[in-house]
């Protein structure tokens, strides 16, 4: 008689265990994210989703075509990493059909120099990187829109590209990289427009160390996203409510002190 209640026990602990506090059977749910902020956004949210049925696994990616890749291939569930231009492109050049589910943060675009103090300092025929990816790369281009180095056609246009370029004082050499590449960079040029992710993974303080950064209204906002097919998933919207608490915008003001905004 004791060894089956103590089997019974076991097994109610091992039960329990597999449960979150509602006492529902814990599902697991596989996020894909960039490591700076994304993961640590998402650690955030873990305790929360379990206790609520959710075992939630975060699977940290070093680009940004991989995380799609991977979503439109099931193997993973969601993803958060991106701004809608960037999946509008992704979702144009690929013939996929990815869905935003909510926005969550903004990460203000900065360009970044170690050779001078101030875009009025940039030589004549600077070397300056910029991302290789369309969204991205016209953000590059329509931040030094804005901050008076070049002159677009039309600085509203989400995927201009160096043919939309109309003016360059200073004849500033351009080159494209792979986003995550920006900052390794940095010493070999004068100027580098680098993604708010790969800017504080590498070390820099955005809004200290940015020489010209995006404004807090910027229109960039990072998204959580699904697939069409899943993204009414009970899992998915209970990412998304947790993604977008009160909890999630007090952690991204005090961790990133302006560098990451909350877009709620």
């Amino acid at each position: 008689m004791m060894k089956k209640s103590l089997l019974l026990s076991l097994f109610a602990a091992v039960a329990l265990a597999a449960c979150g506090s509602s006492g529902e059977p814990s599902q697991k749910l596989i996020v894909a994210a960039t490591a700076v902020p994304h993961a640590e956004i998402l650690e955030v949210v873990k305790p929360m989703l379990k206790e609520q049925g959710v075992d939630l696994d975060v699977r940290v990616f070093n680009d940004y075509v991989q995380p799609n890749d991977q979503l439109v291939q099931k193997q993973v569930d969601v993803n958060y990493f991106q701004t809608e231009p960037y999946l509008d492109a992704y979702n144009r050049d690929r013939k996929s059909d990815l869905v935003t589910v909510a926005g969550v943060h903004i990460e203000p675009f900065g360009a970044y120099s170690r050779k001078v103090k101030s875009l009025d300092e940039l030589r004549e025929g600077a070397d300056v990187v910029i991302p290789n990816d369309p969204s991205n790369n016209s953000r590059a281009l329509i931040l030094l829109h804005n901050a008076g180095v070049i002159q677009l056609q039309d600085p509203k246009n989400a995927l201009a590209t160096q043919r939309d370029i109309i003016a360059n004082p200073k004849n500033l050499k351009f080159r494209e990289l792979d986003s995550a590449m920006l900052p390794r960079v940095l010493d070999q040029v004068d100027l580098a427009l680098i993604n708010t992710n790969y800017a504080l993974d590498a070390g820099l303080n955005p809004t200290q160390d940015a020489l010209a950064i995006e404004s807090k209204d910027s229109p960039y906002v990072n998204f959580l996203v699904a697939r069409p097919d899943n993204k009414d998933d009970p899992r998915v919207q209970k990412l998304a409510q947790a993604l977008t608490s009160p909890q999630v915008k007090e952690f991204i003001a005090q961790k990133y002190k302006g560098a990451v905004l909350p877009a709620f």
